[in-house]
């Protein structure tokens, strides 16, 4: 029997992402919560990625009968005091483009060298049903930020994110190497684990 999940998202490219992810996984099908944005906005303005993930999942698992999956990820650099963290997405505005992120991004590190460049993705994601959270799963993946741009693959920050065991950026990783390693690939496989152990647990007995 299948599972469903929406997805708390209007965004097409996040459902790819994710059910590039799922591939392999055919006991899960992944979809849009239809009429998204019909519904009473969730705002995301929480300081920490599991209270947005949970929030918005709590929020949004109201409106369907489906199980509802959402995610707060993002880019912490220490020496930055952890930003862009929970604003990654409007860390240079609200309509920046992801050159103009990678931009400023660059400008806040300049003189900055060998350990203060570190830096790491973070992923976090909920799932909820009928206002019952299920799972809160997260998981991120260690890296460093790279002096200029490498790689036209990916988005956001990955052009910048260096990730030393390949000697390369993630913008210059394919499709299947990125699912391996990345913060929410890593993050979506333990929510596959915490929902089949919730699907698979044994009835009480008294």
């Amino acid at each position: 029997m299948r599972v469903k999940l929406l997805l708390a998202s209007s965004n097409q490219g996040k459902l790819r992402e994710y059910r590039s992810l799922a591939v392999g996984r055919p006991e899960i099908a992944i979809d849009l919560l239809p009429g998204f944005g019909e519904y009473p906005l969730f705002s995301e303005d929480a300081p920490t990625f599991a209270e947005n993930a949970a929030g918005k999942a709590f929020h949004y698992s109201r409106f369907a009968d489906e199980i509802v999956f959402a995610d707060d990820s993002g880019l912490v650099v220490a020496s930055l005091n952890g930003a862009p963290g929970v604003r990654s997405a409007r860390y240079a505005g609200e309509k920046a483009s992801d050159k103009e992120r990678n931009a400023k991004l660059l400008a806040e590190m300049h003189g900055k060298s060998d350990g203060s460049r570190d830096a790491k993705f973070v992923c976090v994601i909920a799932a909820a049903k009928q206002g019952k959270m299920l799972a809160v799963v997260s998981d991120s993946v260690e890296g460093a930020i790279a002096n200029e741009p490498r790689g036209a693959n990916g988005f956001g920050y990955d052009p910048l994110f260096y990730f030393a065991p390949l000697q390369r950026t993630f913008g210059e990783l394919n499709e299947t190497e990125k699912n391996q390693l990345s913060h929410r690939g890593k993050a979506f496989r333990r929510l596959h684990d915490a929902l089949t152990s919730i699907k698979t647990a044994s009835p009480s007995r008294t």
